[in-house]
């Protein structure tokens, strides 16, 4: 008798495949949905493909590495030095989206449990309570590229934010700017936390008063372009804005130049995370490197090892900024 397969347990669910495959993976689906799929799957004895495999050899020899936004820059260099590393390991890599919501990145790593991975890299954009829990539970490895609590008991990796800021900061002091503004992402987020606070810490280590701060709705180019408005509606006085990441960075460019001002004559910009963008925008754009590839590289790095001897004590690795200065400053 042939082993039902994933299309049997969508015509006897009443659902699409697509639909079959959210379920089992963990990824949102309404209860009613995941219900009929789960007794599909009951009644039909269903066992997915890679779970299969982890049965036969013990290992999928597939990793999954899970981020906000795919389409950030940030993320796609954080991808390539991942996959650089497991890659060589003799893994796979899967990359996944979870979006802003923290209960999709809960969902996400439940999911794990389906067995189509041997661990996993995330870089959650909001962080509770729910989700350490799902992390601590998880059935396979989970490394953090991010903030956790140190009671998380979890491998991670993150940037040094505060420091970054700092070395934004003194820059601008160098070339006589002083009025400075703020763009930050959603402040209830990982990076938008630490990015509001080493900016305020940086500014007040330099005796600066900040001209403003605004919090854009997230962190691509359109919240930026609406953040740079909002800025400068209300602020003719200011000589430089620091912005949490460089799309933020290049959508306020994007701004200054439709109000006629001059990057960086008029007003100097400098972003963060150091992206591709970063040389591609124009002027090009200086920005605060706070070693995306060496946080993939390092995460892959404490996966690898957590797969090989899971009793080993949870490292927390801070990757150290620099700045790379060009045009736009």
């Amino acid at each position: 008798m042939s082993r039902p397969t994933i299309a049997a347990v969508a015509r006897a669910a009443g659902v699409s495949v697509a639909s079959v495959s959210r379920v089992l993976n963990g990824l949102p689906a309404t209860e009613e949905m995941a219900e009929r799929v789960r007794r599909a799957v009951a009644e039909l004895g269903y066992v997915p493909d890679s779970r299969a495999r982890s049965l036969k050899v013990g290992r999928t020899f597939q990793l999954t590495l899970a981020v906000a936004d795919v389409g950030n820059p940030v993320y796609v260099t954080m991808m390539r030095a991942v996959e650089e590393v497991v890659s060589a390991a003799g893994y796979r890599l899967v990359v996944t989206t979870t979006g802003p919501d923290v209960a999709d990145e809960v969902a996400l790593v439940r999911g794990m449990a389906r067995g189509y991975a041997d661990g996993l890299v995330i870089s959650p954009l909001r962080v509770d309570d729910d989700l350490i829990k799902s992390i601590q539970e998880c059935d396979v490895p989970v490394v953090v590229a991010g903030n956790v609590p140190a009671r998380a008991g979890v491998d991670t990796v993150r940037a040094n934010s505060p420091k970054g800021m700092l070395l934004a900061v003194e820059h601008l002091l160098t070339t006589k700017r002083r009025k400075v503004a703020f763009v930050n992402g959603p402040v209830d987020t990982v990076p938008g936390a630490a990015r509001a606070k080493g900016f305020a810490d940086a500014m007040r280590t330099n005796k600066l008063t900040p001209v403003a701060e605004v919090a854009a709705e997230d962190f691509t180019f359109a919240a930026g372009r609406d953040a740079g408005r909002e800025l400068l509606d209300e602020n003719t006085e200011l000589d430089a804005v620091i912005a949490a990441n460089d799309l933020l960075a290049v959508g306020v460019m994007h701004e200054l130049a439709a109000r006629g001002l001059r990057v960086p004559d008029d007003v100097a910009v400098i972003g963060m995370d150091d992206s591709a963008l970063a040389e591609q925008s124009f002027p090009p754009l200086t920005s605060v490197n706070l070693g995306s590839a060496e946080r993939g590289r390092r995460a892959a790095e404490l996966l690898l090892a957590r797969i090989e001897d899971d009793s080993r004590t949870p490292r927390r690795i801070v990757v150290q900024p620099s700045l790379s200065v060009r045009r736009s400053s």
